[in-house]
């Protein structure tokens, strides 16, 4: 392989150093620096280690051997990062992050070989890479607190403010979080995420949290090194727009000894006061963003050379040879013999066996145990009288939605202490909709509490959360807004047990006030029904429930599988039901249900995928859900008196399909029509359809839905969104096909 010009200027510029006295390795490495010449030397190693990661990444893609070429040369620097952590210290890390990654594994006591091994069978998408097993190539590892980060920019930010968050809430609570009770979060990024929405929301929840007097023990590192792919970033931009409210701390990080002094006192100064900091490293961007970047297309040779002049590598090499630990030409000899191994060793990780079937590829998704989520969904606290002072829910007689809802979060936080109840307005409030009044008086304040304007905020402390111990159920007010922090959910909630096979889980039960169909208050952000966005999010569970009693149970399913499984569960509450009471006319009370008593908790079990039915006709079936349930059994009593036999699916899980129902269902009747609240184009309908037509049904189905459109003001929304009165009609024009 053809050197760059990166490696030809470390050989050049180390052969030219000029050797100083040597001095004591137990000593500082230079005057003024509390980095030791034996760290020094320590650091060194990780540091080349890294930067020959990066050759060998180049070497590997040449040959086709190879997948990811993003490397870490030129921000070695983040080893001293590393060294004034300790090794139980969380990290949420940078995608440059490779000498960062080898330190740590040394500091573990692992051979240097190991991590080596790890980063290479990653570059060789190897099964046998210890974190993504061949998926992805992240930085991760059980043994070293490395939380896997997936390639989405500045996204776990949001998760580090929130394990920062946890880290303390989980002491307060006396729940294992998995971390000690004085370990810190640390979190890496670029200074192009830095400008990113998701990396704003991390900074500032962070300082927000500490403003309002909460313990949020966190570092952000960002490793600035001038330029995002091609786009530079404005000299001091980092400094000046940094949060006002964060302990700012800067150091060169091509000065191997002062990022190390610097890291130090960023480091204690966020677990001595377990408030939040910001350390600030420049660094140097070596070898173009990726491997088929050519960076002269848009920097000047001028600005490359300048920045191989400020290579860290070179640097150490600098501190080593000028305190007398090292002599130029050993440390280039050491260079070669090192740069053979790691090519030997990458060659020999290609040789590793790698994945080959769907099967494989998706075992980490989603894991389902329904036997073991049945039995956890049972489970009842000893003391739950407490929970409810004396009044227990199944002796208040017929509850609507949100009072069921209301009392089995109760129940569940009465049974589990590590169950925390967050959100906009939920705390003293009790949710805009009353579904969380009175938890707050009960389990106070550690355990339900109010955040930040913010659904990446709050979404991002749910991530900590469930990635430390507790079981996070935030609540969004709207489905709508979701949409604001939706790579919450897909690039960091559904991936993690993916890119890192169940080493790391995020349990997760979203609350979302969902749908359209509130009388007196409208607008497209308070009446949505979109789903779109969530359906096509492999794993995920979506569960939709439309009556008092399925709420119940299936909220008590949805935490089973959380705790049970690490699932990531949304749980869609129809605003229009919350507190309906009527069926057919008002005062039939036929939309209240009884909450179960525990004893027939078992028995009442909804699980994961089983949809529910109504009727026994024959003619028809109409599937459906949410708001549609009702609409659809006052549609079938009118039909039945035209003696046109109905029976209604409800299919309460929108993810995964309850398909062998469906199926069921569908085959009694022969017709299928499906009544779907949400729009025609990337709406429900469609997989529903789908599902019937690729298991081989072959008789008629039609479908009628909301149109595509927004929800306006007022009486016009009926205009737009599926009524009672359009299923009565497409089911007669099905039935008469």
């Amino acid at each position: 392989m053809t050197r760059d010009a990166v490696e030809t200027h470390f050989a050049e510029a180390v052969g030219a150093l000029t050797p100083g006295t040597p001095k004591d390795p137990t000593l500082p490495v230079r005057p003024g620096t509390t980095l030791t010449g034996i760290m020094c030397r320590e650091l060194f190693a990780v540091q080349l280690s890294s930067r020959l990661l990066d050759v060998a990444a180049r070497v590997l893609r040449e040959q086709d051997e190879g997948f990811y070429t993003i490397g870490s040369a030129g921000h070695e620097g983040n080893a001293a990062v590393a060294a004034a952590l300790r090794v139980s210290d969380p990290a949420l890390l940078h995608y440059r992050s490779g000498a960062f990654y080898l330190a740590r594994s040394a500091q573990a006591g692992r051979l240097a070989e190991e991590g080596l091994r790890d980063v290479l069978l990653g570059l060789a998408a190897s099964a046998e890479e210890p974190i993504a097993g061949g998926r992805h190539k992240v930085f991760g590892h059980p043994d070293l607190a490395v939380i896997p980060q997936t390639s989405t920019i500045a996204s776990h930010l949001p998760r580090a403010a929130g394990v920062a968050f946890a880290i303390e809430r989980a002491r307060a609570l006396d729940v294992p979080s998995g971390w000690p009770a004085d370990a810190i979060a640390v979190c890496g990024f670029g200074d192009a995420s830095a400008n990113h929405a998701s990396a704003l929301t991390g900074l500032n929840t962070a300082a927000y949290g500490r403003f309002r007097g909460l313990q949020m023990p966190v570092l952000f590192v960002c490793e600035d090194n001038g330029i995002g792919i091609s786009v530079k970033t404005p000299p001091e931009w980092v400094e000046q727009a940094r949060h006002p409210l964060l302990e700012y701390f800067q150091a060169d990080g091509c000065d191997l000894a002062e990022a190390y002094d610097v890291a130090l006192r960023a480091v204690d100064h966020v677990r001595s006061t377990r408030g939040p900091a910001f350390l600030h490293l420049r660094t140097v961007r070596l070898m173009g963003h990726a491997g088929s970047d050519v960076e002269i297309a848009y920097r000047t040779r001028k600005e490359i050379a300048q920045d191989l002049e400020r290579d860290p590598l070179v640097g150490t090499a600098r501190l080593l040879v000028e305190a007398g630990l090292a002599l130029p030409d050993e440390l280039l000899d050491r260079y070669e013999a090192e740069r053979d191994h790691v090519l030997k060793l990458a060659m020999e990780c290609t040789r590793r066996p790698r994945l080959v079937s769907a099967e494989e590829v998706m075992a980490p998704i989603a894991p389902r145990r329904p036997d073991a989520v049945a039995t956890e969904a049972a489970r009842v606290a000893p003391d739950r009288d407490r929970a409810f002072g004396g009044t227990m829910p199944e002796l208040e007689g017929r509850l609507t939605f949100a009072q069921a809802v209301n009392r089995t979060l109760a129940d569940a936080m009465a049974l589990d202490p590590g169950i925390v109840v967050f959100g906009e307005d939920v705390a003293r409030k009790g949710g805009v909709y009353g579904v969380t009044r009175g938890l707050l008086r009960r389990f106070g304040a550690e355990r339900v509490f109010d955040t930040l304007l913010d659904e990446q905020a709050i979404l991002g402390l749910a991530l900590g959360a469930g990635v430390s111990g507790l079981l996070p159920v935030p609540e969004v007010q709207y489905l709508a807004y979701l949409h604001n922090a939706l790579d919450q959910i897909r690039g960091e909630a559904a991936t993690l047990q993916f890119f890192s096979q169940g080493a790391y889980r995020n349990p997760l039960v979203l609350r979302v006030a969902s749908y359209a169909y509130q009388k007196g208050f409208g607008g497209h952000f308070h009446n949505d029904s979109s789903l779109a966005a969530l359906r096509d999010i492999p794993g995920i569970i979506l569960a939709s429930p439309a009556r008092p009693d399925d709420a119940a149970a299936m909220l008590r399913t949805c935490l089973a599988a959380a705790r049970v499984d690490g699932s990531v569960c949304v749980f869609l509450e129809p605003i229009a039901l919350y507190h309906t009471r009527d069926l057919f006319e008002e005062g039939d009370g036929g939309w209240l249900a009884p909450y179960a008593p525990p004893a027939r908790w078992a028995e009442t079990h909804v699980p994961v995928g089983r949809a529910r039915s109504y009727g026994e006709g024959r003619d028809l079936t109409i599937v459906t859900f949410g708001n549609g349930v009702r609409m659809s059994l006052r549609a079938a009593v009118k039909l039945t008196a035209e003696d046109i036999g109905c029976r209604v699916l409800d299919l309460r899980w929108l993810a995964p399909l309850p398909v062998a129902d469906l199926l069921r269902a569908a085959e009694l009747t022969g017709r299928v029509l499906i009544a779907d609240e949400t729009r025609r184009t990337g709406g429900v309908s469609e997989s529903v359809m789908a599902a019937l037509l690729d298991n081989g049904f072959t008789g008629p189905i039609a479908r009628v839905t909301s149109r595509d459109s927004f929800v306006p003001l007022g009486a016009a929304a009926q205009t737009v969104l599926m009524s009672e009165a359009d299923i009565e009609r497409a089911a007669r024009e099905l039935l008469h096909r």
